[in-house]
């Protein structure tokens, strides 16, 4: 049964059939950042309390580092769906729109490869 008008139908007006997996992808890496936070909070506090060589230790472990990892990219993935959100609901402008959207996805890209470069030299170099 089609709920539309017929001019909404002729039209095309309606569902663009692409808000459901950007809404299940926030709410997963939510769920995810949940228990990634645990191995964060760890880490900054061996960084903040512990010797450097202990910290590295602990970072070389690879559930360690595999959960530092997932942590960064499931962050600036979450930062960067919310943030998209925001700009399409405050923004009316369409161009504009879409170059900050642009913006925000390339920034927040950049931001998850600093940091998983940061990691990955640090494990290196230890």
């Amino acid at each position: 049964m089609d709920y539309r008008s017929p001019l909404a139908r002729v039209r095309g007006l309606g569902s663009a059939k692409t808000g459901t997996s950007h809404w299940w992808m926030q709410r997963v890496t939510a769920v995810a950042l949940i228990p990634l936070s645990f191995s964060l909070i760890i880490f900054l506090d061996l960084s903040l309390n512990a010797p450097y060589q202990e910290t590295v230790a602990w970072l070389a472990s690879p559930f360690n580092t595999v959960c530092i990892v997932a942590w960064i990219l499931a962050v600036f993935y979450h930062a960067a769906l919310g943030l998209q959100v925001v700009i399409e609901d405050y923004i009316a402008v369409e161009g504009v729109k879409i170059v900050a959207v642009w913006a925000v996805n390339l920034s927040f890209l950049l931001l998850a490869l600093a940091a998983l470069i940061a990691v990955f030299r640090t494990l290196l170099i230890g």
